[in-house]
């Protein structure tokens, strides 16, 4: 297979698993180990987080009016009961913060365990056991929140809090962490998943960023984090990142309205079923199979 059909791949896969409770990155780290790729070369690691940029772009696109209309409320709020600090916007900035400031005071500890195939393994077992727990206790009582408009501030810093958990432990999953932390939060189905997905706009932006930064000015991140080595791009290179972000864009804008049209029919069983298999199946075949 050569290196354009890998990139279609990878943004197929990038694409369907950024935004289901799944982990996108361990679907790639256990896509690139199957390619016999060169998972701790800079040019891969610094390609998974353009890509995810693809998927990023496409929910700013399908949540587009949604982020104008929270821009146009606020701080008031669409009932205008809402403030500075209770706001939607405001209820993701400070998750955001909650979500950010653990994960880079761990980055390099999480750097080193990105590409253990036995690491992802255990979080998308454990990931999976937890969420079907989740779905299944809160499913049994009435949520206190229906929409994100009511959610309040120990609610964000929870959620945020339990966000960062996925950017510690790869294959934990943004999506899982953020839509079971919601749950137990009282949020409902919908709302959590709303929720998750207005979170992982900044979280994306500012990761993909971040990591964009070390490449195009590694020595002055370096002080601050510990930067990768520089990548030098070539034509060929260009062309593969440019084809994995445009894949990884269009199949992720029919992936968010397909997810939200389930959710709210059948709720996140499936998915965390899902994970559980591929969980064991890793631990049980992976390394001997991969390495194959």
């Amino acid at each position: 297979m050569n290196v354009y059909m890998q990139s279609v791949l990878l943004g197929i896969v990038e694409g369907l698993t950024e935004f289901l409770p799944v982990s996108s990155t361990a679907h790639l780290r256990i896509t690139e180990a199957l390619m016999h790729l060169p998972m701790e070369d800079a040019y891969w690691k610094m390609y998974t987080i353009v890509i995810q940029a693809g998927a990023i772009l496409a929910l700013l696109l399908l949540y587009l009016a949604r982020i104008v209309e929270f821009l146009h409320s606020f701080p008031r709020g669409e009932s205008g009961d809402r403030n500075w600090f209770t706001h939607p916007i405001s209820m993701t900035a400070f998750a955001f913060v909650c979500t950010s400031v653990p994960a880079l005071a761990l980055k390099k500890w999480s750097d080193h365990n990105l590409g253990s195939l036995t690491v992802i393994a255990l979080a998308l077992l454990i990931g999976g056991i937890a969420m079907w727990a989740v779905d299944a206790w809160a499913s049994r009582f009435e949520p206190n929140t229906t929409h994100v408009e009511e959610m309040g501030l120990g609610q964000a810093v929870w959620i945020g809090l339990c966000q960062s958990l996925s950017a510690v432990f790869p294959g934990v999953s943004r999506s899982m962490s953020t839509i079971a932390a919601g749950q137990l939060a009282g949020l409902d189905r919908p709302s959590a998943l709303e929720f998750s997905f207005l979170l992982s706009i900044p979280t994306m932006l500012a990761a993909t960023g971040y990591d964009l930064l070390k490449e195009i000015h590694p020595g002055k991140v370096a002080l601050a984090a510990g930067a990768s080595a520089h990548v030098d791009m070539t034509g060929e290179r260009w062309i593969v990142l440019g084809i994995g972000f445009i894949v990884s864009f269009i199949v992720a804008l029919g992936v968010v309205e397909w997810f939200l049209s389930w959710v709210r029919k059948h709720g996140f069983t499936i998915f965390a079923v899902y994970r559980i298999i591929v969980g064991i199946l890793l631990l049980a075949l992976g390394s001997r199979f991969i390495a194959g």
